[in-house]
């Protein structure tokens, strides 16, 4: 198993305090955050992309190339890339170079978002998300992959002989697939051959195994080798404790005030966007959250693994309300007491 980090920069009031920390420092503790995963370890450093909401990640391109300048071996993944909004011209030319700065560490994750206002904030019909996802997908493809494109579709102005630059690093960086709730983007990933990531993040584990398990089917379906079909997960965040009931006694206030206060109403009843596992206890027992003590969560990891085949797990230590100094602690901790255990039950060959 490899281990990624993610943060999608959340900036809401803390849900016991309401304390708020300036944008300026939650970019620091971000940008500190990465740098740290270097250290202890970890394989991959993802920053996720929001426009709607009490976020700061509008511009994850920005926030890894600060990153790409303060670490040397970590890969930088962006989480997701919101394809179905962007100009592929321009993903093609920024996230090429941010993989030349980091000298090839760069993979994209891309998706239509988890946010439903971003459509209408770019003047787009949120009814055709999925068909501005496959267009502006298999356009960007085709950028990196070849020189001198021409092409027509739906959504962008033709192109003539168009070669972006700079040009990836070495060949087109891998991409991807970010899915939560729809077989779109396990179909689109099975028909290119590309990997999946699973969010992992709010449902529960059959929804999530029924993506995958279309995403493998088709895969081969498809002609691709099935050996080639790799997956990743996410999680519902990291709260580690000596024991369940410690966990539970530190961190269920905290826990069970962040889910009320991120709860969608005008959402409710759409899969993907409010959690089911409203107290902690449901969370430990049930959900995709990483929450006990370190043999619980290497358990739970374990078990989506004996299910999901998956070689890469992420994980979010900003998502709670923890201090700076917290979060730092716990990944530590997961780079100690978790982490090894479960790369020697679970070994992958990816990125090596």
């Amino acid at each position: 198993m490899k281990f990624s980090v993610l943060s999608l920069l959340g900036h809401a009031p803390h849900p016991l305090t309401g304390g708020l920390p300036s944008a300026a420092e939650r970019f620091h503790e971000v940008i500190e955050t990465g740098a740290a995963a270097e250290r202890l370890g970890f394989d991959a450093y993802a920053v996720g992309e929001r426009h709607a909401g009490p976020f700061l990640s509008s511009s994850p391109g920005v926030v890894l190339g600060a990153l790409a300048a303060r670490t040397s071996t970590i890969r930088l993944l962006t989480g997701v890339t919101v394809v179905a909004i962007l100009d592929p011209v321009r993903v093609a030319e920024e996230f090429a170079t941010l993989d030349q700065i980091s000298r090839g560490r760069l993979e994209l994750v891309v998706g239509k978002g988890a946010e439903a206002g971003h459509f209408s904030l770019f003047g787009l019909d949120e009814e055709r998300q999925w068909d501005l996802q496959r267009e502006k997908y298999e356009l960007l493809r085709r950028l990196w992959s070849e020189e001198g494109v021409d092409w027509e579709g739906e959504f962008r102005p033709p192109l003539k002989g168009v070669t972006t630059v700079p040009r990836p690093y070495a060949g087109p960086p891998r991409v991807w697939h970010g899915s939560a709730t729809s077989l779109n983007s396990p179909e689109l990933a099975a028909k290119h051959g590309d990997p999946l990531f699973t969010a992992n993040a709010i449902q529960p584990r059959e929804a999530y195994a029924g993506l995958i398990a279309h995403y493998r089917e088709r895969f081969e379906e498809y002609g691709h080798d099935p050996a080639g079909a790799r997956v990743a997960a996410g999680s519902g965040g990291l709260l580690i404790a000596d024991t369940t009931e410690k966990a539970v006694e530190r961190y269920k206030e905290l826990y069970e005030a962040g889910v009320a206060r991120s709860f969608k109403p005008h959402l409710e009843g759409r899969a993907g966007y409010n959690t089911p596992f409203r107290t902690i206890e449901d969370a430990i027992a049930n959900g995709p959250q990483l929450i006990g003590s370190p043999q619980q969560i290497i358990d739970k990891i374990l078990g989506y693994h004996a299910v999901y085949g998956h070689d890469l797990q992420s994980i979010t230590v900003d998502g709670f309300g923890l201090s700076h100094g917290e979060q730092l602690e716990t990944l530590q901790r997961f780079a100690e007491e978790i982490a090894p255990v479960v790369r020697r039950e679970a070994p992958s060959t990816l990125w090596e």
